[in-house]
């Protein structure tokens, strides 16, 4: 079972920890009474769905033993609201993958496997939040000309 702790500290700032001490600050936007001292709470299920599905995609990548040097993603996401709960209602993924010689079929497939089944954040979003992917496989930039020491 997993636990984490979550502590007002005044105004709209409370802070959070794991049992293994990692720490998180999340608070409001001045608007809502907050300073943004810290990364608002929906923004976390933004940072948690992509940490999760990087990583299945580095994980499957690597399975195929293909050369990936980098995975980054960006998510752009759109709140509800004309309602409560202001929930995400559409996350745009665009992940960028940096490998030599890595198949868009590969990434697509990692991608795949992510979102259909081991991801658990996307899992946990349920039907009401339509999330779409999109992808660039980029080969690293050659190495430049070695510069003479003390340059």
């Amino acid at each position: 079972m997993d636990t984490v702790h979550v502590r007002w500290a005044h105004k709209r700032q409370f802070i959070g920890w794991d049992e293994a001490g990692h720490g998180v600050a999340m608070d409001a936007l001045p608007e809502s009474k907050g300073e943004s001292t810290g990364v608002r709470p929906i923004e976390l299920l933004l940072y948690a769905l992509g940490g999760c599905t990087a990583m299945d995609v580095v994980s499957v990548l690597e399975k195929k033993r293909l050369d990936v040097r980098g995975v980054e993603v960006e998510l752009k996401a759109e709140q509800r609201m004309d309602d409560f709960p202001h929930f995400y209602e559409r996350i745009d993924m665009h992940y960028t993958v940096t490998g030599v010689q890595v198949p868009d079929e590969a990434v697509a497939r990692a991608i795949e496997l992510s979102e259909t089944k081991y991801c658990s954040v996307k899992g946990a979003l349920g039907p009401q939040v339509d999330v779409t992917t999109s992808f660039t496989v980029v080969e690293p930039a050659p190495p430049g000309p070695e510069r003479p020491a003390g340059e």
